[in-house]
Parts: C-alpha cells; structure tokens; sequence
C-alpha cells in the first residue's frame, strides 16, 4: 500500500522528528522511518524508553520554570506535537504563559499549528534554528516573546542533530546573548563518553536520513551553557556522578532508574546571571 504524503514530503527519506514520533509511539511517520528507527533500537533498544523519558524531562523542566516565574517559552526544534506539549505544561500552571515553537520541518509546522487552539498565547514557526537572527527577528517571535524580560529557551534532544560545521556553539551563543538576565536555558543531548561504539553506528543509519546525528561529551555539552549558573543537580561537569549524568529536578525521582540507559545522555538547566 502506497503511503500519501504532504506535497514537498519524500516520504522515502527517513524523517528524524517522525522517528523521534515514532520512538514515542506516535502515528505521523511513514515506512522509511520506521524501518530506520527500528535499525536504531536493534542496536540501542533504549532508545524508546530514553525518548519517552526525554518528554517526561521536558514537563518537569517547564513546571520547575513556571515556579521559578518564567512565563515566557521558546521551544527550539520542537518536533511533532506529542502528549504533554510545552504550552500544555505551562498553561497549566502558569495561565499567562507566552510559548514559541520552531521547527524547520514543514510537516511539523502544519501538525504544530493544527493543535494550537490559543494563537494569542502560543505559536508555531517554521524556521531554521541554526539562523538566531531570523528566528529572533520573526514576528511571531517577537509578537509573543518579550525579549527584555526572563525567557526560557529550550533545546531538548535537539543538539545532537546539528553537526559541527554549523556551528552549534556559536549559534547557541548567539541565543543565550540575547536573553535578558534569569532567563534560562534547557538542554538534553546524547553523550558519547560511554557506549562510543553503539553511537557511531547510529550515526551511520543516520546518515540515511534528512539530519545527521551527532553524540557529544559532557564536557562540549556543558559548553553550550556559557557562564549560566546550572541549576544543581542540572550541572553537566565537575561534579555530577559519571554513572547519573542525567540531571533531575525532584529530589528523589531520577530521570532514568536503568544507569546503562542513563549513561547514554546527558541533561541540565542553567540561569542567566
């Protein structure tokens, strides 16, 4: 059976958020990225339970903003629409919430913008995040997020899909200059200072798809931070456990109880001083 896609979609060429959709197990992905995604989990089978917990990580992370007082959200390489979105969280505890979505997929942006019901509190764009000048700029940007005040910025499970010739720390850069003081910033990123050997074959089934993938150590991972003041038990370096990089926000509740699966990535939150 022939699978229809949206005009523009290749649905032959392995889509990373429809695999990410996919792991979670979504239905907005067609049979290419499936049969690469389970290429993927016949080497690492944690990767289900670890996107799935990567969602997990973003509600606690935007509850444990909206505490903090943050009200304003921007939510780079969101992905598909899944359970417990962003602005779901926050509008929930924080009904004044302003959220952002980028992505650069189309099909993304379509699916984000059919399950917005509130355009005057939450917004998808379709923008390549690697260009902080342009998203910065877009008015849906600026028309929800004011940038003189505290904002959160979220990278989570995005990073490692961005090689190093574009850039990453600079363009991340670029992002936290522009954010006002306490203002946060919100990174998960696979790590490749255990299991080397699974995460370069991985990347050789990615190399199949629309993005590559680009596991990083602790160390290039808690660069992207700068001198924002990580959120403890967020820090990603000089002090964490190695075998517990993952970070957790409730004191007790651990992000992944498997240390093998916790191993494989890494996770924080800092503040802009």
């Amino acid at each position: 059976m022939t699978e229809e896609a949206p005009q523009g979609v290749d649905p032959h060429i392995p889509n990373a958020a429809r695999m990410y959709d996919y792991f979670l197990g979504g239905k907005d992905n067609f049979k290419a990225d499936r049969e690469l995604a389970e290429l993927v989990l016949s080497v690492v089978p944690e990767t289900r339970d670890g996107t799935r917990e990567n969602r997990a990580l973003i509600g606690r992370f935007v509850r444990y903003l909206c505490e903090q007082g943050i009200t304003q959200f921007l939510d780079l390489g969101s992905g598909l629409p899944a359970q417990e979105n962003v602005h779901e969280v926050a509008l929930r505890h924080t009904p004044d919430a302003r959220v952002v979505y980028v992505d650069s997929d189309p099909v993304v942006a379509t699916h984000g913008r059919a399950l917005l019901a509130d355009p005057e509190r939450v917004a998808m764009v379709l923008g390549d995040v690697r260009r902080p000048k342009e998203i910065l700029s877009h008015p849906e940007v600026r028309g929800l997020l004011d940038f003189d005040r505290p904002v959160a910025l979220l990278m989570m499970f995005l990073l490692h899909l961005i090689p190093d010739e574009d850039d990453p720390h600079g363009f991340v850069a670029a992002y936290r200059d522009a954010l006002a003081p306490g203002s946060y910033l919100a990174i998960s990123h696979v790590g490749s200072d255990s299991h080397s050997s699974l995460t370069e074959r991985v990347s050789q089934f990615y190399e199949r798809a629309n993005l590559p993938f680009r596991p990083r150590p602790g160390e290039e991972i808690s660069a992207f931070f700068g001198d924002f003041e990580f959120i403890p038990p967020g820090y990603l370096a000089n002090g964490i456990a190695p075998d517990l990089p993952w970070p957790y926000i409730e004191p007790g509740a651990p992000i992944f109880l498997d240390e093998d699966l916790a191993r494989m990535g890494y996770a924080g939150i800092a503040r802009k001083p």
